[in-house]
Order: C-alpha cells, then structure tokens, then sequence
C-alpha cells in the first residue's frame, strides 16, 4: 500500500518538473542537514542486513553529506537524500515532501477530509496504453456509457502518454512499473465527492469521446492501519460458475471481515470443483493476513509461506489450518498492481504447490516499511524487513512469476472478456478433485 503514496510523489514531481524553489535560512538549511543525518544513521542502525545489502554506507554520506550542506532549496536537499536511498535499489525506502507528508497526518488526526471520490472505473496500462479493465455497476462512468476496453486519452486536459512515458523512462525495467503507472493515473481521477472531471477516452470504435464524469464516493468502507493514510476496504465472494467459488479484495485489511467472507465462501463451497481467489490491483496490507486467508486451503501443519528477517531476528510464517478447509484446486489471479502480502500469498501458496498462479508478473515490492517525520518537516519512508519465500527466493525487485502467464488486450476487454480468470476456470476444469 505505501506503494500508493510512492506513485502520487512521482506522479506529482512528472506534473512539475520544475517547480518554483525557495532559497533556505540558515535554520532550515541546518534542519535539512539534520534530516540527512537522521536517514543515513536510520538506514545504517535499521536495515535488516548489517552490510545495507553491499553498500558502502559511510562512503555513501561521506560524498553527499558536502552537497546537502551546500544545498540552496528544500529542493535539492530532497533530492541528494532521494539520491542516497536510491542506492540501495529496495522499494519502500523514500522521501515524502512536506506538503504529502501533512496531508497524510491530517487525514490520520481527522482534520482532512478522506472521503474522495472516483467516477467507478478500474484500470490497467497494457502496452503503453491506459485501458479501462472494470467499470462499477451503478457508477458515474457506468451511467454515461464507459466500456471496458476504453483507452483513457486524458484527464482535466492533461494527456496520459507523456506521463506514461516518463514514468518508463524513470523505471527502466524495474517490477514496479505497473504499479506507478497505474497510480499516476488513477490518482488524476480521484477527488472530491460530487465534483466532475472532464476526461476523453478512446472507445471501441477508435473515436474519441469526450465526457464529464461525476466523482461518487469510493467503493468499500473506510479502514485505517498503523502509519498509513486511511484507505477503502470492500471484499467480494461469489461463484464464477456453480461450482467454482470466487473471492477478490482490494485489500489486506479488516482481520474480521477478510476472514469472515472467506469462511462463509469455504462454507458455501465445500463440494465445488475449483476456488478461485483474486489479488489482481491489491497492494497488500497486514502481513498476518496472509497467513490467515491461506489457512482455509491447506490441511497440513507445519507449513510456511515464508520467512520474515530483522536486524535481530527472524519470524517464520507459519500456516495452522482451519478445521474445514478446502481442498480442492486453487488458483490464484495476480498482476503488476500485486504487491506486499498479495505477493507473500501467492509466491508462498505457488511454493507450497498449493496453488496455480496466473496473470502476469507481481510488483517486486513485499518489504514492510515505517513512516516518521524528518526536522525539515519531510516524511521518510523505510523498510525494516526482508522477506524471502519458502523456495528460498527473495520477492524484493523480483516478484512472484506466474505458473501461467496471461496478458490483457484491448480487443478482449472490449469484447468483455476475462483471459485471466478465463485461463484458471479451464485449468480447474482439467484437475481432478
């Protein structure tokens, strides 16, 4: 999920690549200082490997320290101590500006509002193009017409492309890519409930549309954790056919209710021939969660998803099955907006040979990180663990690979087609029970 706050900072700094920049006082010239200090002694004191995984950290400070004292604007103090982190080629380390950063601590005091809208669509960049893959029943862009398969063209007068590609061009062949486009792109339709925002789309005939969609209130209900901003949580569980069981959530998040709707699916599904359960866009949430939701599909104990590693030790996912769990096959839906305890699940289940993956590569992105507030008045994001699968296979940077590889294209969306779920209704059809 930190990977949200992650796209709406880049997806900021690409819609102002140079943005007006205020000369320091000496007090926040030494705050900014002070700030350097305190990420380099964080990393050096926190990070689960005690040789900052091959980096000369002391080097490191010793060479940027100079510039950080020299640093005219807030600007560019930012930017050396991005620079620093960056070294260490991990997600979840990072800066967030002040102005996030406050923003995020109103919404967690209750002084902002957090009850932003959408128009109700889902989408996904296939090809350098972002497509609409879902439109919600009901909805502002359901009202006007808004097709799956749609290419969003703009959002409030801003072209998608140039974005999009800058964004490539910043990340190279990093795993996250999918997941910072998609954000960079959703955010720009997020807002305030009631408000409209004029965007034009490419429909199924090439023409171009344009519409001004009305923002309704964000699916799910409000759930908070930890550091995190608060964000929407909703969980559906029905049959894709009578006798495969579905399940898909948007978050690892509400112990009650995720675990619930799981026990009432297993329940209603004891004598289906397949299960099928649905992490495409999740970003993950409570590790614990993981564990959890994996205990209605196994019988055995002793198993693990994987293993947790600190600077001091190391915590085992251990799985304890439930009483009356289901057994029978199990697939497992996944994409580049998988991340965190999305990915833990289904490389540990892919592992465990419990479960067949399908879709497309994961995030890369399953470390869990904290927040804390820098003196200049940044926020600075930091992982405190590693996790590695029970194959014995970081995720970090790499990502859960499909058993099954199956791609999106326009021509399928637009047909309303499913390749993915597809793919693992038809695989479950040729197992035997």
């Amino acid at each position: 999920m930190q990977l949200r706050i992650a796209a709406l900072a880049m997806g900021a700094a690409l819609a102002c690549p140079v943005c007006a920049q205020t000369a320091l006082t000496p007090d926040q010239r030494q705050a900014n200082i002070e700030s350097f200090e305190q990420v380099w002694t964080t990393v050096r004191d926190k990070h689960w490997d005690p040789k900052i995984n091959g980096v000369d950290w002391q080097a490191v400070h010793d060479e940027l320290r100079p510039k950080v004292e020299r640093a005219a604007t807030i600007e560019e103090a930012r930017a050396i101590m991005s620079d620093m982190l960056h070294r260490l080629k991990q997600t979840h380390f990072g800066i967030v500006p002040a102005e996030a950063y406050k923003e995020l601590a109103d919404l967690k005091s209750g002084k902002a509002d957090p009850t932003d809208g959408d128009p109700g669509i889902e989408l996904r960049i296939i090809d350098g193009h972002a497509l609409v893959t879902s439109v919600a029943p009901d909805s502002p862009a359901a009202a006007q017409g808004v097709k799956t398969g749609w290419e969003l063209l703009s959002v409030d007068g801003k072209e998608i492309a140039p974005s999009l590609s800058k964004i490539k061009d910043a990340l190279g062949e990093s795993t996250l890519i999918d997941v910072m486009e998609e954000r960079s792109v959703a955010s720009r339709l997020e807002g305030d409930v009631g408000k409209t925002v004029p965007v034009k789309f490419r429909d199924g005939r090439d023409r171009t549309v344009e519409l001004k969609l009305k923002r309704s209130a964000t699916r799910g209900a409000l759930a908070m954790l930890g550091n995190l901003p608060p964000m929407h949580f909703w969980v559906q569980s029905s049959k894709v056919q009578p006798d495969i069981g579905y399940v898909r959530f948007n978050l690892f998040f509400e112990p009650d209710t995720l675990i619930g709707a799981f026990r009432e699916a297993v329940k209603t599904c004891r004598d289906c021939r397949g299960f099928v359960i649905d992490l495409r866009g999740n970003p993950g949430g409570i590790g614990g969660l993981a564990l959890g939701v994996a205990g209605w599909f196994i019988d055995q104990k002793g198993q693990r998803l994987g293993t947790m590693y600190t600077r001091t030790a190391s915590i085992k996912f251990a799985l304890f099955p439930q009483l009356e769990p289901f057994l029978g096959p199990l697939a497992v839906l996944v994409d580049g907006c998988s991340a965190s305890t999305s990915e833990v699940f289904a490389g540990g289940m892919k592992d465990l040979k419990r479960a067949r993956i399908f879709g497309t590569r994961t995030a890369g992105a399953a470390l869990p990180s904290m927040f804390t507030k820098l003196p200049n008045g940044d926020g600075f994001q930091y992982a405190v663990a590693n996790y590695i699968s029970e194959g014995g296979q970081p995720l970090e940077g790499i990502g859960v690979t499909p058993d099954q590889e199956v791609k999106l294209t326009r021509h399928q969306l637009l047909e309303g087609q499913d390749p993915v779920l597809d793919a693992a209704v038809s695989w479950i059809r040729t197992q035997k029970n």
